[in-house]
């Protein structure tokens, strides 16, 4: 059962476009707006009535032959959603858009979509990429897959502090726990190019980033490129991984306990006997050992003006 009605007079050449909607993302107060926009656009809605429920719907929207899939709600509901494409092998025949209605919405803001009718403006308008996709042992992750520091951490930073520092703002939030936290004791092999690169010790946080990145100042996202940008940060005192954010922020400097590399694969083994804590797009994972890699160019998405600018 899907919650939601069809638009009146719907028929087999008016199911093109199909509009996932999660009524409990963010301030919950969005649900009447966007069915009133979904109708005006031409979409379909559907509800999501449990958690794990925009997978099942993604799923039945490719075997029905959606064209067009609208995922609204934050980032979590973005990655239900290819999750299911990705089930049933629909990624090269459906594209996806993004009408956010969540907290951070990063994803939305990273393909230059702010707000409920940039999103339908997008789909309807946008220009139609080809990104790459994260994956971590076979499921995919659209923003990135983050290990370490509590996955909260990737997600309640403050709008401001996101402001002053960007992405990997939400890094020096997380600081602000990380005296009680044990450290991540993992090793690390990526394979870049010619060159292969290992790291083993105590962790901060591992960062893994697609769509998202995480140092480079006001770079834009380039999820285009086949490579996933890796990040590892040094378990140090709160106030050197601070100062070091901040110089690899602003003034693009080498720091001692900030390493970042490229690359298409990598794989991370837990050193302590205890699983490693991944969040992928926010959604929690748990991992022994676990390969990272990436799709180039296999998801289908409309983008807002913005990063088509810039891109």
């Amino acid at each position: 059962m899907t919650g939601g009605d069809a638009n009146p007079g719907d028929g087999p050449g008016e199911n093109a476009r199909r509009l996932i909607l999660n009524p409990t993302s963010g301030d919950e107060d969005h649900v009447e707006r966007v069915r009133r926009l979904a109708a005006d656009y031409g979409f379909r809605t559907v509800e999501t009535e449990r958690a794990g429920h925009a997978v099942d719907l993604a799923r039945q929207a490719a075997v029905d032959g959606v064209d067009q899939l609208a995922a609204c709600g934050g980032d979590g509901t973005v990655h239900e959603v290819v999750r299911g494409l990705v089930a049933v092998d629909a990624l090269e025949d459906v594209t996806l858009c993004i009408v956010p209605a969540g907290t951070a919405n990063i994803a939305a803001s990273a393909l230059g979509i702010d707000g409920l009718e940039e999103g339908f403006t997008a789909a309807m308008l946008g220009e139609t990429k080809r990104l790459d996709l994260g994956t971590a042992d076979g499921e995919p992750f659209v923003l990135s897959a983050i290990a370490g520091l509590p996955a909260v951490a990737s997600t309640a930073t403050s709008g401001n502090l996101k402001e002053r520092l960007g992405t990997f703002a939400f890094v020096i939030e997380g600081l602000q726990t990380a005296r009680e936290f044990d450290g991540l004791e993992v090793a690390v092999d990526a394979g870049a190019g010619d060159e292969d690169h290992a790291w083993r010790g105590e962790a901060l946080c591992l960062l893994i980033g697609t769509l998202r990145r995480f140092v480079a100042e006001n770079e834009p996202s380039n999820a285009e490129d086949g490579r996933l940008e890796v990040t590892v940060v040094d378990r140090v005192p709160p106030t050197d991984a601070i100062a070091e954010a901040v110089e690899r922020r602003f003034f693009d400097r080498e720091t001692p306990h900030v390493t970042t590399i490229e690359t298409s694969a990598l794989e991370v083994v837990a050193l302590e006997g205890e699983p490693v804590q991944f969040s992928l797009d926010g959604e929690r994972r748990e991992y022994d050992r676990v390969e990272i890699g990436v799709r180039p160019r296999a998801l289908r998405v409309c983008v807002g003006a913005e990063y088509a600018t810039r891109a």
